[in-house]
């Protein structure tokens, strides 16, 4: 069994920074992708940023030049940097994370159970 732990949400300043870290736990498995998606109160879910085992990344055009995701493949980690945060960046926040289970071969998208980020001043 595979979980997904996030942490590093909180209450923010505008302008001001937050880390956001997700880390994979369990045994057995490979890690394809990850990735951080997002929904704020009424509206639907969307996908924030993208990171492939090999470090290609896709942005939000929403977050591009502020949010930066990297991964830590020895330790199965995905982290959200989050620059110059905006009031419209109020959401909870969900990891997101692509993997292969070795015992049984089969791949699937798992979810972290979200951390909430409050921009505000």
């Amino acid at each position: 069994q595979v979980q997904l732990v996030e942490s590093g949400g909180g209450l923010v300043q505008p302008g001001r920074s937050l880390r956001l870290s997700c880390a994979a736990s369990g045994s057995s498995f490979s890690i394809r992708d990850m990735g951080w998606h997002r929904q704020a109160p009424g509206k639907q879910r969307e996908l924030v940023a993208h990171i492939t085992s090999g470090s290609n990344t896709v942005y939000a055009d929403s977050v591009k030049g502020r949010f930066t995701i990297s991964i830590d493949n020895a330790k199965n980690t995905v982290h959200l940097q989050m620059n110059s945060v905006k009031p419209e960046d109020t959401a909870v926040y969900f990891c997101s994370a692509l993997i292969t289970t070795r015992t049984n071969w089969a791949t699937r998208t798992y979810w972290g159970q979200g951390t909430q980020v409050t921009v505000s001043s």
